[in-house]
Order: structure tokens, then sequence, then C-alpha cells
């Protein structure tokens, strides 16, 4: 049997989401490092289905022919493309390298190292991102020396 005490019964308002203010209160508050993990994680996604959309317009001058293909991919040759292609590179090497310190830490017990794996995850991407520059741009660069 249920008894009603009048000190166990107040008339709380519950707490509900607060649809004009969410965008600061997420954006205020102190991030660590796996914070900025899955929020450049989310971001690199999205970045990356952007652009298996814009590869598949891109290959649709094939229907027009072997010109028009070759004409639109002359322009995808230009330097500032290559740029593009590039920090393409940075986006897809970040998800990639995230995404194995993920499994790593859900299926190896590597939470209690997530913030190094996430270092040591920067550090890798840094070093593979400059190298693929380096191959990207050699032609560039012997010119310039």
């Amino acid at each position: 049997m249920e008894t009603d005490t009048g000190s166990q019964n107040t008339h709380r308002k519950p707490k509900t989401f607060d649809q004009k203010n969410w965008i600061s209160e997420n954006l205020n508050y102190k991030k660590d490092s796996g914070n900025w993990a899955w929020i450049l994680h989310r971001i690199t996604g999205i970045a990356l289905i952007a652009y298996l959309f814009l590869h598949i317009y891109s290959l649709s001058p094939l229907t027009e022919g072997e010109v028009a293909f070759n004409n639109k991919m002359a322009t995808f040759a230009s330097p500032v493309f290559m740029v593009i292609e590039w920090f393409l590179f940075a986006f897809v090497l970040f998800h990639s390298l995230n995404g194995i310190r993920i499994v790593i830490v859900d299926w190896a017990d590597g939470a209690k190292y997530h913030k190094q794996l996430y270092r040591l995850s920067w550090i890798v991407g840094i070093i593979l991102f400059l190298a693929m520059g380096a191959i990207m741009f050699s032609h560039e660069l012997k010119n310039l020396f």
C-alpha cells in the first residue's frame, strides 16, 4: 500500500531539452582529447560522404565521351585541386587512424591508453600527411630548386 507524504511529493518540472541554448551549452564546456576525437571523427566522416557524391558527379563526363572526360580530368590536375586532394588525404588519414584507435580502445582494453593513442595517431598522421605532400608535390619542388 502506497502512502503519499507531503515531503516526498514535490511538484518539480522535469528538466526538458533547452532548444534555445543547446549550441552554446555544447560549445562552452571544456573539451578533452576524447571529445575532439569524437567531433573530428564525425566531421571527417560527413566530409568523406560529401566527397563520395562529388566523386560520382565528377565521373559523369564519362557519359559524354572520352574527350569530355579528359577535359574534366585536366581541370582536376591543376595545383589548386592537388592541394584540395592533399587535404582530402588528411581527412581520410584522420578518419582511418582515429577509427583504428577506437577499435583498439573498444576491443583491446585500450581505454586506459586512449589519450596516448590519440596523440600517437596525430603524430603518425602528420608524418604521413607531410610525406604524401612531398610525394604529390615533388615535381613542383624540383622546379623550385
